[in-house]
C-alpha cells in the first residue's frame, strides 16, 4: 500500500497499517525536504502517484485536499481500521480510516474518504458522506446524517436524526440539537452559527 501525505495524520494511519500486518510501499508527498516517514521512504511529489501500481490510501486529514486528489488520480483505495467496533450491518466505503477505539453501530454507512477518529462514536443507522472527518472523542447518536466534507469537532455530540450540512464545520465541544446548513460554522452549547465557510472545488 502506498500512502499520499506525509503528516501527522500519516504517522497514525501507518500505526494502523502495521497493527494489521499490512506492508507499506512508499510515500507521496509534496515536500521535498522529507525524505522519509517512519522509515517509509519519500517516492516524489503526490503526482507521481499514478506512476507506480498498487492500492493507495490518502493521510492527508483536510477534507478538501482528499477530495481534490480523488478527483485529478485516478487510483486504487483501500481502506484502513485499527482495533475498533464496527457492527457487521455497517459499511465503509473506499479509501475510509476508522482509528483506534472508534464504535460505529448497526445500519451506519461509511462513505469514501473519510475520517472516524480515535474513539468517536457514530450510531445507529447514521449516514456519513464522502470525505467527512469525525474527529476525536466525538458523538453521533443514531439517524444523523452528516454530508460531503463536513468535519465534526474535537468532543463535539450531535443528538439523534439531525442532519449536517455539506462542508460544515462543527467546533470542538459544540452540541447540535437542529440541522445545520450547507457551510455553516457551528460552535458553543447549544450550537450556534458564527459564519459559513467558504469552499472552493477546484483542485
Amino acid at each position: 500500500m502506498y500512502l499520499i501525505g506525509a503528516s501527522g495524520h500519516a504517522k497514525v494511519v501507518i500505526d494502523l497499517i502495521r497493527m494489521s500486518g499490512g506492508i507499506i510501499d512508499g510515500v507521496f508527498d509534496d515536500n521535498s525536504l522529507i525524505n522519509d516517514l517512519l522509515g517509509y521512504k519519500r517516492l516524489g511529489e503526490i503526482n507521481k502517484a499514478p506512476n507506480v501500481n498498487g492500492s493507495f490510501i490518502i493521510t492527508i486529514g483536510d477534507n478538501s485536499i482528499r477530495k481534490n486528489i480523488v478527483e485529478k488520480m485516478n487510483l486504487h483505495y483501500e481502506s484502513v481500521t485499527g482495533n475498533c467496533h464496527i457492527s457487521q450491518d455497517a459499511s465503509i466505503g473506499e479509501g475510509t480510516v476508522v482509528m483506534n477505539g472508534a464504535c460505529i453501530n448497526i445500519g451506519t454507512r461509511i462513505g469514501n474518504h473519510v475520517i472516524i477518529n480515535t474513539a468517536a462514536c457514530i450510531d445507529h443507522e447514521c449516514v456519513i458522506n464522502n470525505f467527512v472527518h469525525v474527529s476525536p472523542n466525538a458523538t453521533l447518536a443514531g439517524n444523523v446524517r452528516v454530508e460531503e466534507g463536513a468535519h465534526i469537532g474535537l468532543g463535539a455530540q450531535v443528538i439523534q436524526g439531525v442532519s449536517i450540512g455539506k462542508w460544515a464545520t462543527i467546533g470542538a465541544g459544540a452540541v447540535i440539537i437542529k440541522n445545520v446548513p450547507d457551510y455553516a460554522v457551528v460552535v458553543g452549547v447549544p450550537g450556534r452559527i458564527i459564519k459559513y465557510n467558504q469552499y472552493n472545488p477546484t483542485p
